[in-house]
């Protein structure tokens, strides 16, 4: 039998360097400000890949993982137009909802005001109770049905009609 083993000694070397690495990780903690900058430059040079140089700088993992999903055939690009005439091209999976869809436009559109320093608070409850989405004429009323269902591919067009009320 090993003599260090049955006094302990190999154990209490292995406790003092584990503790001595304790130590050192505590001394290197980054503050977050410092961890978040690192963070987003190397999303920074994630970007610059040809494959991902239609996103912004300031790119969230999400847009990431949306572009990367794009490419494979994994999700689908559906461009919404608004009243004002802007489009917006929001990604989806493939066998996404309606209710996907919305979650993904209001999505787009909080990064969107988030990079341009827009407005800070959208109520989304009054947009969809004033607003609805429609594919080629037909309201997309069915919040748990699929885009497919209604017809909607790779880039098709959506666009934002303002409800009617009821007299």
């Amino acid at each position: 039998m090993d003599v260090k083993t049955e006094t302990g000694c190999e154990d209490d070397k292995e406790l003092d360097i584990l503790e001595e690495l304790k130590q050192e990780d505590t001394d290197e903690e980054l503050p977050h400000a410092d961890v978040v900058d690192i963070f987003q430059e190397g999303l920074a040079m994630i970007v610059q890949d040809p494959l991902l140089c239609d996103l912004p700088i300031q790119v969230t993992l999400e847009e990431i993982n949306s572009q990367v999903a794009l490419e494979f055939g994994q999700a689908i690009t559906v461009r919404v137009f608004k009243a004002d005439g802007e489009i917006m091209p929001v990604v989806v999976v493939q066998n996404a909802t309606v209710f996907d869809l919305k979650k993904a436009i209001q999505r787009y559109i909080q990064l969107k005001h988030q990079r341009e320093g827009g407005i800070q608070h959208i109520s989304w409850k009054y947009v969809w109770r004033t607003y609805h989405l429609a594919f080629s004429g037909e309201k997309l009323e069915d919040d748990g049905k699929s885009l497919r269902e209604y017809g909607i591919k790779n880039r098709d067009e959506v666009v934002f009609v303002k409800k009617l009320k009821n007299k």
